[in-house]
């Protein structure tokens, strides 16, 4: 809500235009219009006026001498001349019967003087102050309040304001079954305080971008009907050391005046990092704001109603003193949705989307393995973006299936243009990953080919979606899923006898898969089940750090190498003995730029692929489920 006391930026230009407009009235204006003509005669000239009787007036001033006089049109006109030490000057001027005067100098008054000297700059600095902390006190946190420095910025959501219940989180089952009962308390904490129960006074949620922690926040709050506190762990830090601590005095003060409520808290790692005792690297702020934190959660009364939630996505880098019973009691993941809550949650966000009634959302979940829920969100968004640029009136199957691959590796780049011997390389190339994953047994069927180039900086790509939910992979797989990696550089290889820069991103991926295979699946005989590498920042960037001897890094260094060899001379060996099959391939995705996973296996089958579709018992017993993704060219 705008603050009706503050000046707005208008007005406040109209304030200084005006006080210009004044200043050159009084000091060029006025003056050209009503100040008389002053002349500077010498004083020789100036006695010779008094004595010729030209002089009506004189006056006496402590440094010059102003002379009236009227000319023989009755106009007045004023002669300066400076003053001189003249004994005679009295006498004449009597003599040429001259009115004169001295001007006497006029002493200020102590009152006057006091006001002048004291109270009106001390004024001038108060409203110059005021003026600038409107504008600039925002910015530094105080809402315009120069004395408000420590309050808190927290947003607060009435239960009309939230509008979220459980029925808008889809895809959270077990985080939603873990929030249920802080609302069962919320609405009836007799029924706990009899049996001697108390409930969490801190709920952790965890987990990775996207998958909807402060939505879940707000829909326990919506769901309980009470006021919902909102607050980032980042407006808690100042530029000022102390500010950030007063912030959560002053937060937890309004929720106990409004408990029960719940108090939400994002991205608490911004205050919640582990504290060192290092001089280097250490944050006096952010230290004394997680100190004034954790013993505000000690001083407040759980019973009271106040629920602290908090959501992060790093909870490795949180202070253990933070995570102990009594503060934060209770963790709460909030992870990837699996298959069939990827399929509630496109429900869910395609409910306000006039949808065809053919959409097939399950085949939508099954190609989006691993997305997140605002991914899926922002998959429907795409898909009703488009059925609108195509010009019709609802979602249909083909939107949402060009919606994933655009989020997947952006949109098309129809203006590239590529020329016909480096086209056909890359439909060898994609072809290359598709009939080689066709050709195992443990291996996710080909969804979709093309060459079409994306702005992701994709070429082409070779799409795989897998049948069932997977989340377990044998070595088996994951070695196939290497030897399908490494197909497109076998396809160059085999036909082309030369290799290009296309493979980057399959050969990164293949030697990723291969050292996890070594250092964090046990699935090499020389190295057994022990743990060589650990991830950093599984919720984030899963980067891994070895955890090993230099030698031992050698040794697996070799390890992988002998994998990805391996799998590398299984991908040309299945090319070179279906090398019929791989130029009848190539030829037919050159012909057409983009081919599904059923004209692949028609062809593959020795069928017509324009025919109609008919099912291969045999085929698709082969094609057993692996991990969905697509294999960039």
């Amino acid at each position: 809500m705008k603050d009706s006391n503050r000046p707005s930026k208008n007005a406040l230009y109209y304030y200084v235009a005006g006080i210009i407009i004044i200043l050159i009235i009084n000091t060029i204006i006025t003056p050209m219009f009503f100040k008389p003509h002053v002349q500077e005669v010498t004083y020789t000239n100036f006695l010779k006026m008094v004595d010729e009787g030209k002089a009506s007036k004189v006056e006496i001033n402590q440094n010059r001498i102003a002379l009236l006089c009227k000319d023989s049109d009755g106009k007045e006109n004023i002669y300066v001349t400076g003053r001189v030490d003249d004994p005679e000057l009295v006498n004449r001027l009597v003599k040429a019967n001259v009115e004169f005067s001295q001007v006497v100098p006029r002493e200020e008054s102590p009152i006057a003087k006091f006001f002048n000297n004291w109270i009106f700059p001390f004024l001038l600095f108060i409203v110059i102050g005021q003026l600038i902390m409107r504008f600039l006190g925002p910015k530094l946190g105080g809402g315009g309040n120069m004395m408000s420095f420590g309050k808190s910025n927290a947003k607060v959501y009435i239960e009309a304001q939230t509008g979220k219940t459980f029925k808008d989180v889809a895809g959270q089952d077990e985080a939603k079954e873990a929030l249920q009962e802080i609302v069962s308390f919320l609405h009836n904490p007799a029924k706990y305080n009899d049996i001697g129960a108390t409930m969490p006074k801190g709920v952790l949620l965890v987990g990775p971008p996207g998958t909807g922690k402060t939505l879940l926040a707000k829909a326990v709050a919506g769901e309980a009907k009470v006021p919902f506190f909102s607050i980032s762990g980042s407006e808690f830090i100042e530029m000022f050391v102390g500010m950030g601590a007063a912030r959560v005095r002053d937060l937890f003060k309004q929720a106990q005046e409004k408990a029960p409520c719940i108090v939400f808290i994002d991205e608490i790692d911004a205050i919640g990092k582990k504290r060192d005792n290092g001089s280097f690297g250490s944050n006096d702020e952010r230290e004394q704001t997680l100190n004034q934190l954790l013993s505000e959660m000690d001083g407040f009364d759980g019973s009271k109603g106040v629920i602290i939630l908090a959501a992060t996505n790093r909870p490795e880098v949180l202070d253990k003193a933070l995570l102990r019973p009594g503060r934060f009691d209770r963790r709460v993941p909030v992870e990837l949705p699996d298959l069939q809550g990827r399929e509630a949650i496109l429900k869910v966000h395609s409910h306000d989307v006039r949808m065809s009634p053919n959409v097939d959302f399950h085949t939508i979940a099954l190609a989006t393995s691993g997305a997140s829920g605002a991914e899926l969100a922002n998959i429907v968004n795409e898909a009703a973006l488009r059925a609108v640029r195509m010009g019709r009136r609802e979602v249909i199957q083909e939107d949402l299936e060009e919606s994933v691959e655009v989020v997947i590796a952006g949109a098309q780049r129809k203006g590239a243009v590529i020329s016909p011997e480096e086209k056909k390389i890359i439909a060898y190339h994609e072809i290359g990953h598709a009939l080689v994953a066709a050709r195992q047994t443990e291996s996710a069927p080909v969804h979709k080919i093309t060459i079409i180039p994306r702005t992701s900086g994709a070429l082409g790509y070779t799409m795989q979606v897998d049948t069932q939910e997977k989340v377990l992979m044998t070595k088996e797989e994951l070695f196939n899923k290497i030897v399908t990696l490494t197909g497109g550089r076998s396809a160059e290889e085999v036909v082309f006898s030369k290799v290009t820069s296309g493979a980057s991103n399959d050969i990164e991926q293949a030697t990723k898969l291969a050292r996890a295979m070594i250092t964090r699946f046990g699935m090499t005989d020389e190295f057994d089940m022990v743990a060589l590498e650990t991830v950093n920042n599984a919720y984030l960037s899963g980067d891994t750090s070895l955890a090993c001897a230099p030698e031992t890094a050698a040794r697996i260094d070799s390890a992988v190498f002998e994998v990805v060899k391996e799998a590398h001379e299984e991908a040309r060996r299945i090319l070179m003995s279906n090398r019929e099959k791989l130029d009848e391939l190539a030829a037919y995705l050159l012909k057409k730029e983009t081919i599904t996973g059923d004209e692949f296996m028609a062809i593959l089958n020795g069928r017509d692929p324009e025919g109609p579709v008919t099912v291969d018992a045999e085929v698709v017993a082969s094609e057993d489920a692996g991990q969905s993704a697509p294999q960039a060219g």
